[in-house]
């Protein structure tokens, strides 16, 4: 087996969903929680009504043009370690599978290789959980090498653990990256050998990855652009709310996990000044930490961004339980969720709501504490962007040190150089001088003062 290739192509996992568009049964395997239990709301996280959950995943097997044949709930009491629902739901399960002759079974779970193994002879169908589907899905998205690199990463490490028979025959084994298998070879420690190497290889390349993202983060901050980063649950509108930015093209659909590369174009601010905004990869309810992992050399652009936009779709259902299912990853890489000095909670698509319901949205909004405000927008529309793009600006003066300054006309290095190096924020010319406001950053703040004999602005905001 040639070890850059598990599936019949190199470099790339393929999609399965590319591959066959198979009538799939969707089963929402979730745990009985007591009214008022204990377990009912835990961590700050809020309980996801089941319905919505299984909606979601619903939606994330027809985000690889998967045929959703039928989706059910199968509430248990208790994860059985063999098949992690009860012997009596397996067979009924079966039946059901046979009636509608389903070629895949999804399963919005986590299930360990033997549960995976021990329901696929039961039902004679291939089986996938939560994990699986989020990485075929990610299979799909990525377009550019970076995102492919920590896609196929993420694909080894979860197919690592699986490299069990699977429910066909012998020769057939989860070596592969796709969900729909492939030949393999009988030799299992050879095939996680191979897996190993390819695994190695490929973080030695993420690793290069990184270094250059850290090279253009760096050029970056030798000129007065901060970095300001969209995070939000998948399908929240960040692309949408992109594009309405910085008039751009990100594609912005309504579906799961639309876009994945990381995206950067410059942010124009109400007074002038530049930022650069990144859209990031969509959060989702049970990330896998797989790809929180291998995802985090295109998350370091929201770890070093001065400014976080948390994107939140107002108008859905779970709004609340998405927010803290966001929060938590946020907490993974080590940012604190409630810092209101470094993230905006932007409540987008009100565009949804009627007269009545958005005044209700303004009164709840207006009761917020001052220092965790809510911004009110619709990217599709762009109500309310005016007003979220002056909150920003606010942020990241906030960090910077407004400075005026009197400076001859005929020194056009040194206005060159402010230019480059500082927010012009006005510039008036008097008498053959230009009497100007800038700002600047602290790092940059005792060589404007020294060098252009700038005083702080009184009226600083």
């Amino acid at each position: 087996m040639d070890p850059r290739n598990f599936d019949g192509e190199a470099d790339r996992p393929r999609s399965a969903g590319a591959r066959q568009t198979g009538r799939v049964l969707v089963i929402g395997p979730y745990l009985r929680v007591r009214a008022g239990g204990a377990d009912a709301q835990s961590e700050g996280h809020v309980l996801r009504d089941a319905e919505a959950r299984l909606d979601e995943a619903a939606g994330l097997a027809r985000a690889i043009d998967l045929v959703v044949a039928d989706t059910i709930i199968a509430p248990i009491s208790q994860i059985r370690p063999a098949t992690y629902i009860g012997k009596g739901k397996v067979e009924e399960i079966s039946g059901l599978i046979k009636g509608l002759e389903v070629e895949l079974v999804v399963m919005d779970c986590a299930l360990s290789p033997i549960q995976q193994r021990n329901l696929e002879k039961e039902w004679h169908a291939k089986v996938l959980d939560r994990t699986g589907l989020i990485l075929e899905i990610f299979g799909r998205r990525a377009k550019t090498k970076e995102g492919s690199l920590q896609v196929e990463l993420a694909h080894l490490n979860y197919q690592r653990s699986r490299l069990v028979r699977s429910w066909t025959h012998l020769e057939r084994q989860r070596g592969g990256f796709g969900f729909m298998g492939g030949p393999g070879e009988t030799q299992i420690e050879a095939d996680r050998r191979l897996i190993q190497e390819r695994i190695s290889k490929l973080e030695g390349e993420l690793k290069k990855v990184q270094a250059t993202r850290r090279l253009h983060r760096a050029g970056r901050q030798r000129v007065p652009y901060r970095v300001v980063a969209l995070v939000g649950y998948t399908n929240a509108g960040k692309s949408t709310l992109f594009n309405r930015l910085t008039r751009a093209d990100v594609q912005a659909a309504d579906m799961l996990f639309a876009t994945l590369d990381p995206t950067l174009r410059a942010l124009s601010l109400p007074h002038g000044g530049k930022a650069m905004l990144s859209d990031t990869v969509g959060f989702i309810s049970n990330l896998p930490t797989q790809l929180v992992a291998a995802f985090r050399a295109t998350l370091e652009e929201v770890l070093e961004a001065d400014v976080i936009l948390h994107v939140r779709d107002i108008s859905h259902e779970d709004a609340e339980a998405q927010q803290s299912d966001v929060d938590a990853v946020l907490r993974q890489l080590g940012i604190n969720p409630d810092d209101s000095g470094r993230i905006i909670e932007v409540w987008n698509k009100i565009d949804r709501f009627d007269a009545e319901q958005r005044e209700e949205l303004l009164n709840i909004a207006a009761r917020r504490p001052e220092d965790h405000p809510a911004m009110l927008v619709s990217a599709v529309s762009g109500e309310g962007i005016d007003a979220l793009l002056a909150a920003i600006e606010e942020r990241l003066a906030a960090s910077r040190t407004t400075l005026d300054l009197s400076i001859d006309a005929a020194d056009g290095a040194g206005i060159s150089w402010l230019h480059r190096n500082a927010e012009v924020l006005a510039k008036e010319l008097h008498d053959g001088r230009f009497d100007m406001t800038v700002r600047v950053d602290e790092t940059k703040r005792d060589i404007v003062v020294s060098r252009f004999d700038a005083v702080p602005h009184l009226s600083a905001t």
